[in-house]
């Protein structure tokens, strides 16, 4: 017997994981501000390791649940005028702010007053993309877009074939900077 992980009970099971992943950034550092900061300021590879090893091991989950049947692509068109712009916005907030949404979260959760005002912002800019996004569809969104294509689809490179490869980069880039905090230690 299965559980449905549809409608309600996933509605119920987000408040636990929802707390579960919060904890999670907090145990893994990337709550504090400065963990962020010095990602930036290329001081400490924290952020880039927690988000390469949940990257591997999501993809690898989606790639064995999609492949036993348990789950769907759902493939959004890649509009890469209005991705490049988002992320540009995303990065130059996660500047300003010092956490991206997710640990901005968990920072307000560990007492942090000041990710609590970036927070009243992300929720400013939310307001202010929902009431500009009909211009933003008709204007940025279909400028440069490639439809609904995946890397595998474009490549002729299989899944599994993606994975791997971004499985070895990972280990190369874990590989040099563990090297290089070893030299510089």
């Amino acid at each position: 017997m299965t559980l449905p992980l549809t409608g309600e009970t996933a509605n119920w099971l987000a408040i636990p994981f929802g707390f579960l992943f919060g904890f999670l950034l907090h145990r893994g550092g990337v709550a504090d501000y400065n963990v962020i900061v010095n990602q930036f300021r290329l001081r400490d590879f924290t952020v880039l390791k927690i988000m390469l090893t949940a990257i591997i091991v999501g993809g690898l989950g989606v790639l064995v649940l999609h492949g036993n049947g348990y789950a769907e692509y759902h493939v959004k068109p890649a509009n890469l005028l209005g991705v490049a712009l988002g992320a540009s916005l995303f990065g130059i907030g996660m500047v300003l702010y010092g956490y991206c949404p997710g640990t901005g979260v968990a920072a307000i959760a560990t007492g942090s007053l000041h990710a609590l005002v970036g927070f009243a912002g992300m929720l400013v800019g939310a307001v202010l993309y929902a009431l500009s996004y009909s211009w933003i569809e008709a204007h940025i969104q279909n400028v440069a877009t490639l439809g609904k294509v995946r890397l595998p689809d474009l490549s002729g490179i299989p899944d599994w074939g993606w994975f791997a490869i971004l499985i070895i980069l990972a280990g190369i880039v874990f590989w040099f900077l563990e090297r290089k905090s070893q030299t510089t230690a």
